[in-house]
């Protein structure tokens, strides 16, 4: 679709290594200098979309940040080594995705940890050992640019990259210890690098920028409580009463609706209300099992609470609840309620996947388990819950 636009301008498109003439393939990730396969084309540059300064936080997970240092060596390692002439940062600001506007699993506080935090202040030393990089690339901008490029190995760990022209040279000299710092000879100098660090060095003999060493100090911020929330007066309780499967709802049908088309992405609860008549055959044990690829599952019985089921972010899309339950002699309703926690954030082909619950059985026993899947069910929006 885009190609046959013909906009006259160029695409990228990320994450995808086979993206055809004329759209640019990219990289996105926190170490593209290692694992971009470069262009599919000469005639196209190496471009990196995504350079993850930090990593959103996730419900229960602890922050993961990411040090200036780590980033400004995968920075100059991808100029150096795919010959990189654009990184976008992802994100250089941080901000916050208020309400609903979260990704599945993914809190409101989104990379807090980049250059500019959530609040629009500088993250030190994030922000200035990154102007330190980018002045020092700028300023090699001509080799870099139309240079013709070599590159050396001075050991298992340790590499060189250069862009020379007849006025001009800017060399790249590499270490992947991890551990070590390396001495290594370039040229008519010794120079040591650090362990896991890159030197910039301009006109190929002064080193004008060292990724391993942190100039800018490290700031400080601080947060003072403006009020309170503990005092029991501050807080009121509401308790909405369970649903039951009564037919005065549109959203009925012999079938287990899917999630997000039927609430209109306007709120992440839904209710799937059913009645099942129960014959009783002794005191045989009963367990309900539910299948879903929504988010979080409360699932009820006659109004009782029976139990829930949490997914998570790295976990498998299916989440299932299987409990054993009680079932009075006759009709009984179940009513199961779905939780979106946030849309889906990315992924290919988004428009073809499906949320919500997707089976739901009861087994008596060691008997089959009774599918009712096609039983008559009521699915109920609510707007307002919190």
């Amino acid at each position: 679709m885009a190609v046959n636009l013909q906009t006259g301008i160029p695409w990228m498109m990320c994450k995808q290594d086979d993206a055809p003439d004329p759209i640019i393939n990219t990289c996105n990730g926190l170490i593209c200098g290692e694992t971009f396969h470069g262009p599919n084309s000469p005639n196209k540059p190496a471009l990196w979309t995504e350079n993850w300064t930090s990593r959103y936080p996730l419900y229960g997970h602890d922050p993961r940040f990411r040090s200036p240092a780590d980033i400004a060596f995968a920075v100059a390692l991808f100029i150096a080594r795919k010959k990189g002439s654009f990184v976008s940062y992802y994100m250089y600001h941080g901000g916050t995705n208020f309400g609903r506007f979260a990704s599945s699993y993914v809190t409101t506080s989104y990379y807090d940890g980049a250059p500019l935090d959530e609040y629009g202040l500088i993250w030190q030393s994030t922000w200035s050992h990154l102007r330190e990089l980018h002045a020092a690339v700028k300023q090699s901008e001509e080799p870099l640019l139309s240079g013709a490029y070599s590159n050396y190995s001075f050991g298992e760990q340790q590499e060189g990259h250069v862009f020379k022209t007849e006025s001009n040279c800017v060399a790249f000299l590499v270490n992947f210890d991890k551990h070590k710092t390396s001495n290594i000879q370039f040229g008519e100098a010794s120079f040591q690098l650090a362990p896991k660090s890159i030197s910039i060095l301009s006109s190929c003999r002064r080193v004008v920028f060292e990724t391993a060493k942190i100039n800018a100090q490290h700031g400080l911020r601080t947060a003072q409580v403006v009020q309170y929330l503990n005092n029991v007066d501050s807080w009121k309780v509401f308790k909405e009463p369970i649903p039951l499967a009564i037919n005065n709802s549109t959203h009925i049908g012999n079938r287990l609706f899917e999630h997000l088309s039927t609430t209109k992405d306007e709120t992440d609860y839904l209710w799937y209300l059913t009645r099942y008549d129960y014959r009783s055959n002794g005191d045989t044990q009963l367990v309900l099992n539910v299948e879903s690829q929504a988010h979080v599952l409360h699932a009820y019985i006659n109004n009782d609470y029976i139990g829930s089921v949490h997914g998570s972010h790295d976990g498998p899309r299916n989440i299932v609840l299987k409990t054993p339950i009680m079932l009075r002699k006759g009709q009984n309703s179940i009513s199961l309620l779905s939780v979106m926690v946030g849309s889906p954030d990315s992924g290919a082909y988004m428009e073809r996947r499906i949320f919500g619950v997707r089976k739901v059985s009861i087994q008596q026993g060691h008997q089959k388990s009774h599918s009712l899947n096609n039983e008559l069910w009521k699915h109920q929006v609510n707007p307002g819950q919190h």
